[in-house]
């Protein structure tokens, strides 16, 4: 299987991803996808939003909605980074243009200026344009004094999740990824394992799942506080192109560390016949493209809720799932990890962009 069909198939895995983000939330990388729905469009605009570089931008949408230009409401969008007034910007407004293009030049006079000061500048209105340069201060000192209440300015180390389950994870995590590239030997993985079940799943909660990653297509990868799984998914994507194929769940999945660990308590394996086996495999690929119907169809995504993984975040996870975790790690004491081989939807799409396709027929 040469790179550029491996390559190909991970765009269609991510567009498969995109597609199942629409249809369960309607978004797409946090940004609402439809907006047919006149009466729901106060939800599609946020007030605050912050963006990548740390820049936190006021709407003024619905703080002034009440506020009147000559004819209409005139929003605004107001930038602030590092507690500084950045630019500010018109959103669309029913104003005469001519007349609004007279005042426009009201929207950089407060660039520059702390909340603060912005808040306690004295601007007067263009004369010509008075309406609509009223309601442009007085949408400004709405936005400020928002900003000035909810807006607070962090640094690098306030974005980073610092708590000492994050950090041991992002070892843990970081050990997983490289180490096992360098190092063969049994003792160490069994070592790996458990620190993959009790750090990564019990203690962080951290793995990959259809919920995971559709969530991350719907609403945005928050870099900061999810360094641990971009590292999962770098091991799941990215490492299948250089030749490691299934190496997020050989060597870091922590349910498939519990299965492996319980399998090498109990060396008496249940004989399973090719055949059998032949069928299992037969019945995870169905079941895998019957729920990518429903996800895709929009019919039944709910069922994400209920992969196994969800287990590891006990308050959460509903008593079906975990039953059936325990189920399953139980029967790995005779099976070799069953839930990986006969069920898991999530590897099943992991292997995509490495399996020809005709397997999969």
């Amino acid at each position: 299987m040469n790179k550029l069909q491996q390559i190909f198939l991970l765009f269609a895995c991510i567009l498969v991803l995109a597609v199942a983000a629409v249809q369960r939330d309607g978004k797409l990388l946090g940004n609402r996808v439809f907006s047919s729905d006149k009466k729901d469009v106060k939800n599609k605009i946020d007030t605050l939003r912050t963006l990548d570089d740390g820049t936190v931008v006021i709407n003024t949408t619905y703080l002034a909605k009440n506020i009147k230009g000559f004819g209409g409401t005139v929003p605004l969008e107001i930038y602030l980074k590092k507690g500084k007034v950045q630019q500010v910007k018109a959103l669309h407004n029913s104003e005469t243009p001519e007349f609004f293009h007279e005042v426009s030049g009201l929207l950089e006079r407060w660039n520059g200026k702390t909340t603060e000061q912005a808040l306690a500048m004295k601007v007067d209105g263009v004369t010509g344009a008075t309406y609509s340069s009223n309601a442009i201060i007085a949408n400004m000192k709405l936005g400020l004094q928002y900003a000035s209440k909810n807006v607070k300015e962090t640094s690098l180390f306030d974005k980073l999740d610092l708590r000492a389950k994050t950090i041991i994870g992002f070892i843990v995590v970081l050990m997983a990824a490289i180490i096992p590239l360098l190092v063969k030997d049994r003792r160490y993985r069994i070592f790996q394992l458990l620190l993959n079940f009790v750090v990564l799943g019990l203690w962080g909660g951290t793995f990959l799942s259809w919920s995971v990653l559709v969530g991350f297509m719907s609403g945005g990868i928050n870099v900061w506080i999810s360094l641990i799984p971009i590292i999962m998914m770098i091991t799941a994507f990215v490492y299948p192109l250089f030749g490691k194929k299934k190496y997020y769940c050989t060597y870091i999945c922590p349910l498939g560390s519990v299965q492996e660990l319980a399998g090498m308590v109990n060396h008496n394996k249940w004989k399973m016949s090719k055949r059998m086996a032949q069928y299992l495999e037969h019945f995870r690929k169905i079941l895998f493209w019957v729920l990518m119907f429903l996800m895709l169809a929009g019919v039944w995504s709910q069922w994400m809720d209920y992969e196994l993984f969800v287990a590891f975040v006990f308050n959460s996870a509903t008593w079906v799932t975990l039953l059936l975790a325990v189920a399953f790690i139980l029967l790995s004491f005779f099976v070799p990890r069953p839930y990986c081989r006969f069920v898991c939807p999530m590897g099943s799409f992991l292997k995509l962009p490495t399996t020809k396709i005709s397997k999969w027929i």
